[in-house]
């Protein structure tokens, strides 16, 4: 009876949690289910369900080739902020002296609005922006670099900024919790500082590496303003697609399919992911 009560006890405590995810979370994405198998007649759905939408998803090479520039901007994406974060993450844990001064200043330019910065990299890629300005000034160019702006690698400059504060903080916490006992014992048996590194230090942090990776990866293969705004047509992505087959023609069910796919395809990669990268860590212990 005891452990009964235990256990309604710890229920009761959890179903505040259970009910906000169940109605934030589980059931938009039933409704999105529903509605990717709804038959689309006219403007609104017809009487019969299908998988046709699901079909066109798969099999249509637009969208395979739309969903693969997706990703691989994504990863570029990740690969980027995690390489620029970690030596920021590495220097607050291990060599400054007012770690929250330099945390909260790493964090201050995104207290402001996504949107608002992401609007800033338009204007510093832009035809007269700053970066142009600049080498015009400098008499680097004779005239405005067109390659900075609508194109991949303002979508992946724009993006790796917007989320670098999701990389930093992980890997920081990660470093800070490494005992540092064993960096001098390594060091007392003759470890470079090099060696010190890829033996301790780089195992030990993988578990922020791998959460900021994760966190950095699956939202932005799913963002659609940046790509809107500065990516132009070479830099569109899939959530563009899924965001004209809602409010632009209104196919719902094959934005509801896309979007599906997506996440599902989405999930797959960052979980090979995810155990590729454990295992390279424990290899590497």
């Amino acid at each position: 009876m005891a452990d009964n009560g235990r256990n309604a006890e710890g229920y009761g405590l959890l179903a505040p949690t259970l009910v906000v995810m169940g109605l934030a979370l589980a059931a938009p994405l039933a409704l999105m289910a529903i509605t990717s198998l709804k038959d689309q007649s006219g403007i609104g759905f017809g009487q019969g369900w299908t998988l046709d939408e699901y079909g066109a998803v798969l099999g249509r090479a637009s969208y395979r080739l739309l969903f693969l520039r997706s990703v691989a901007i994504s990863a570029v994406v990740t690969l980027v902020t995690v390489a620029l974060a970690y030596p920021m993450a590495y220097f607050v844990a291990f060599h400054a002296r007012r770690k929250f001064f330099w945390l909260v200043a790493l964090t201050i330019p995104f207290w402001t609005s996504y949107l608002l910065r992401v609007f800033a990299w338009k204007i510093i890629l832009g035809f007269n922006g700053v970066i142009n300005s600049g080498l015009m000034r400098l008499h680097l160019i004779d005239q405005p670099l067109g390659v900075l702006l609508y194109n991949p690698f303002a979508v992946v400059v724009t993006l790796a900024h917007a989320w670098a504060a999701f990389a930093i903080l992980p890997i920081y916490v990660s470093l800070e919790k490494i005992d540092r006992s064993l960096l001098e014992a390594a060091s007392d048996l003759g470890d470079s500082a090099l060696r010190r590194f890829l033996r301790i230090t780089l195992p030990l942090s993988m578990p922020g590496v791998i959460g900021a990776a994760v966190l950095i990866f699956v939202p932005t293969t799913g963002d659609f303003v940046t790509p809107s705004l500065v990516g132009g047509p070479a830099g569109t992505m899939i959530a563009n697609l899924i965001e004209v087959q809602f409010n632009g023609v209104g196919n719902w069910p094959l934005g509801a399919a896309l979007s599906l796919v997506s996440m599902a395809m989405v999930a797959v990669i960052a979980g090979l992911f995810v155990a590729s990268a454990r295992a390279a860590a424990k290899a590497v212990r």
